[in-house]
């Protein structure tokens, strides 16, 4: 493994490329990508050097990041680690916790590092909230609540197949889930609920998470209308005191009911802080290179699939489902959730 300059291979070319792309140049990495389609947009914007096919990339790369729709995952993640290299995949880790495990499972045979982007721990509003939390600042954890809003991805239609993006749960929500056990910790159950428009174009769901401390937490996640405007927030209260987030925050009232106009909500804009995403990638880099091990790790990722998983299956059959680490996921017994609604 060389050290700095990195030697990075960037698979895909979506929206979450103009992402990392800017925090790899902040890095002084040089970058391949390969990519189905986009790849020639991406060198419009950025420096860097397209392949015709992943083994090439892997031939001009020390690690691989892999930012392409959660399907191919696996298939991209294994071969990276069969070629014998680092990897940095987005979230989801895998749309299943089975096909987290076989990647991880690979990379312990080969001794190699994988790393789940699940770049909300690196928001700065995030990670002092965890500091204060691990202080006693607010005392013991009792109940959380996370938000997080934005448009219905229409730019990718396979984001509006659950079989592929395991829809707002998967995508959207496995964020805050990751963040609720993070900050609270193990999760023993989980009840869910979902909602959708008639045409399935605007959804909306919470997930209830019950911490083996007995601690709670709300999750809720919300893909609106066009133009909907990304908005997050978070409120832990303590035994000790509360501690809210809310990137809306504002003493007027707001109105937040779409627009005509295209965008693209997926992201919040971090235009006035470092950008979390050169904060996460600065840590997998220096994992990758001898450094310490990041803050994420990819049984973070497993766990956080494993999560959302057991609350699509908590939504499907109207149940809590027990969640206990290295058990099979399953119904809550005597138990219809009602009384958690």
């Amino acid at each position: 493994m060389s050290h700095f300059p990195l030697r990075v291979g960037l698979i895909g070319a979506g929206g979450i490329t103009h992402a990392h792309l800017p925090a790899w140049q902040e890095l002084g990495a040089t970058v391949t990508v390969f990519a189905l389609a986009g790849a020639e947009t991406l060198a419009e914007h950025y420096p860097i050097r397209i392949v015709g096919s992943a083994q090439e990339l892997f031939e001009h790369s020390d690690i691989v990041d892999i930012c392409t729709p959660t399907p191919t995952h696996r298939e991209y993640a294994e071969a990276a680690l069969l070629a014998g290299k680092d990897v940095i995949c987005e979230k989801p880790i895998a749309l299943t916790r089975a096909d987290a495990d076989a990647i991880g499972d690979l990379a312990r045979r080969l001794g190699r590092r994988v790393y789940p982007a699940q770049v909300v721990r690196f928001f700065p509003e995030y990670a002092l909230a965890k500091q204060a939390v691990d202080s006693g600042s607010i005392g013991r954890m009792a109940v959380s609540r996370f938000t997080r809003i934005g448009e219905y991805p229409h730019w990718a239609p396979w984001f509006s197949d659950e079989a592929l993006s395991g829809g707002i749960v998967m995508d959207q929500m496995i964020h805050d889930i990751d963040i609720a056990r993070w900050i609270s910790g193990e999760v023993s159950r989980v009840y869910a609920v979902r909602s959708a428009s008639r045409a399935g174009d605007r959804v909306s769901a919470q997930v209830t998470l019950t911490h083996k401390n007995g601690a709670l937490s709300y999750v809720t996640g919300v893909w609106g209308a066009p133009g909907t405007t990304f908005t997050t927030g978070f409120s832990l209260a303590g035994t000790l005191g509360v501690l809210t987030h809310d990137t809306s925050a504002d003493s007027s009232v707001a109105l937040n009911a779409g627009t005509t106009a295209p965008q693209s909500g997926m992201r919040p804009d971090t235009s006035l802080v470092e950008s979390p995403y050169l904060t996460e990638l600065r840590e997998f880099a220096a994992a990758c290179t001898g450094g310490p091990e990041p803050r994420v790790l990819l049984e973070d990722g497993a766990r956080a699939v494993e999560l959302a998983e057991a609350a699509n299956l908590s939504i499907r059959l109207k149940r809590p489902v027990s969640v206990a680490p290295g058990k099979p996921a399953s119904i809550v017994p005597g138990n219809s959730g009602k009384e958690e609604e």
